[in-house]
């Protein structure tokens, strides 16, 4: 396929991609602040969870979106994935992305394994997007020559 035709999508990949990344700093900063509440034992603003819950929700939304772009885009132009360490990179940011999904919907009193899975692959997220990041660096520069 010709590669003008598909400057659209690349467009929507890169503000999925930046909305993503202002989405995990911004769930970064309000479970931190949970966290901290929760060890304080002070009440958190009633507001804060379904933030936290809404913004996860779109950050995993827009991450999924990203994965079919990238499928749909690599194979319309090359035909074949695997062409670079963005796809092991990408598949990596979706696992993380969903096994947080998953383990905040277990997040109780009576399944303590579930808040740490989810603080866990969260911490392991922000080395999956600078991977990501990079390697999607390399890949733009592939099609822009």
């Amino acid at each position: 396929m010709d590669l003008p035709s598909f400057l659209w999508l690349w467009k929507i990949a890169a503000w999925s991609i930046s909305w993503s990344i202002v989405a995990y700093f911004l769930l970064a900063i309000s479970g931190i602040f949970m966290f901290n509440r929760r060890r304080s034992k002070r009440p958190r603003p009633k507001w804060l969870r379904s933030f936290h819950l809404i913004t996860g929700s779109i950050m995993t939304t827009l991450v999924i979106l990203l994965l079919g772009i990238g499928i749909v885009g690599t194979i319309g132009h090359y035909g074949s994935l695997g062409h670079s360490q963005h796809l092991f990179a990408g598949l990596l940011v979706v696992g993380l992305v969903l096994v947080s999904a998953f383990s905040a919907t277990q997040i109780s009193p009576l399944r303590p394994w579930a808040r740490s899975l989810h603080i866990g692959s969260n911490t392991l997220l922000f080395g999956g997007f600078l991977w990501v990041g990079l390697t999607g660096w390399h890949v733009v520069q592939k099609y822009l020559h």
